[in-house]
């Protein structure tokens, strides 16, 4: 069953939210945007989230507001970092509240990573096939976004943001429910040898067995090209951190297939815009 259900209005954004989560837990919203419902024009038409790219900074900040309200979550509460394709993780304070929502030099600066327990934070992060990755303790009431491209897959990203759980707030692994959200699927991502071999080393290092290597990549049509899956192998370096398999939710859909639904910067060859990832706990 597909974790992450549309929701779709004429006229306002259109986003995707993890149903299973927000029944089951009160108070926490967790979700992500979609292409359609925003202001922006041209190839970011038209519900760009973010600021880095080309688009009208006036269009993004509308687009923002726009899903702040269709959420029924005060704009001042979105908080965004600067994203650099790392594993540095933020631990996001009552101070923090709202950094980077109206502009990129005040965002969370070098984090691909933000985690809190304070509710009223409502913590975002922005894509456009790489892997939104979404954390839940409900025993601590904490939550976490991790962004994961190839780069941050490989450098563990997912570990990382689990162990800043534990050491800032005493989450216990086994208590974490995690989601992998839209992004680019191995039916659509296609790699070079040199990434592979990056792959093949975070492989080696979680002891991946031969089954767990062939979920993650396969030979392309191409010589030297290979077709590889994110969303396996951040599954595989989640379990290996201590989350149990039976919490982590996957997402079926894949943005570059899905260019209807979603920016894809693969498919749209760089120019186009971003989604946003969400997540937070009310007062």
């Amino acid at each position: 069953m597909e974790p992450f259900r549309l929701t779709s209005v004429p006229g306002l954004p259109a986003r995707l939210h993890i149903d299973r989560w927000e029944q089951a837990y009160p108070g926490l919203s967790a979700g992500f945007t979609t292409r359609i419902g925003g202001a922006s024009v041209g190839d970011y038409s038209s519900m760009n989230c973010a600021l880095h790219i080309q688009d009208d900074p006036v269009h993004v900040v509308e687009n923002r507001r726009r899903l702040a309200a269709v959420l029924n979550v005060p704009f001042e509460a979105w908080t965004c970092g600067e994203q650099v394709h790392g594993r540095n993780v933020a631990i996001v304070k009552r101070d923090d509240r709202g950094k980077g929502r109206v502009s990129r030099e005040d965002a969370i600066q070098n984090t691909d990573a933000l985690i809190t327990n304070e509710s009223g934070v409502w913590l975002s992060s922005f894509y456009a096939d790489c892997v939104p990755l979404y954390f839940f303790d409900p025993i601590r009431r904490v939550v976490g976004l991790a962004h994961a491209g190839w780069k941050g897959t490989v450098l563990q990203i997912a570990r990382s943001t689990v162990e800043a759980m534990s050491e800032a707030y005493g989450t216990e692994a086994a208590d974490v429910r995690a989601a992998i959200g839209p992004s680019i699927g191995s039916c659509c991502y296609e790699v070079d040898g040199i990434v592979i071999e990056r792959i093949d080393e975070c492989l080696t290092e979680l002891g991946a067995n031969s089954e767990e290597r062939r979920k993650t990549y396969r030979p392309g049509e191409e010589q030297g090209k290979y077709m590889l899956g994110l969303q396996e192998l951040n599954r595989q370096i989640m379990i290996k951190a201590g989350i149990m398999p039976m919490h982590i939710e996957i997402c079926g859909m894949c943005t570059g297939c899905r260019t209807d639904l979603f920016f894809s910067h693969r498919k749209e060859n760089g120019s186009t815009g971003r989604m946003a990832s969400w997540i937070g706990l009310d007062l």
